[in-house]
């Protein structure tokens, strides 16, 4: 049993900062990769970032340049820093896994840009 927890979610003023965390618990042995997705309301559920181990970060183009996803394996955490925040990266962030080639998701952290 894997367990995904995020923490870092609020409310910003556009322009601003905020920095996500995801730690995965459990009988953890290889995650293969791990990103982060995001929903809107009213939107389908798209993928943000990911990162495998060991290997070159990937973004989607709308945040390419503003975010930053990195890991840090000896404490299986994930994290996504975003900067220069737009009102239209208001969503619910999820977590996600690849852990022994099964997906894993988080409960979600809600990240707020408004003035």
């Amino acid at each position: 049993q894997v367990q995904l927890v995020e923490s870092g979610g609020g409310l910003v003023q556009p322009g601003g900062s905020l920095r996500l965390s995801c730690v995965a618990s459990g009988r953890i042995f290889s995650i293969y990769v791990m990103g982060w997705y995001r929903q809107a309301p009213g939107k389908q559920r798209e993928w943000v970032a990911s990162i495998p181990s060991g290997g070159t970060t990937n973004y989607a183009d709308s945040v390419k340049g503003r975010f930053t996803i990195s890991r840090d394996n000896a404490k299986n955490t994930v994290y996504l820093q975003m900067n220069s925040l737009k009102p239209e990266d208001t969503a619910v962030y999820y977590c996600w896994i690849n852990h022994m080639g099964s997906a894993y998701w988080g409960q979600g952290t809600q990240v707020t840009v408004s003035s």
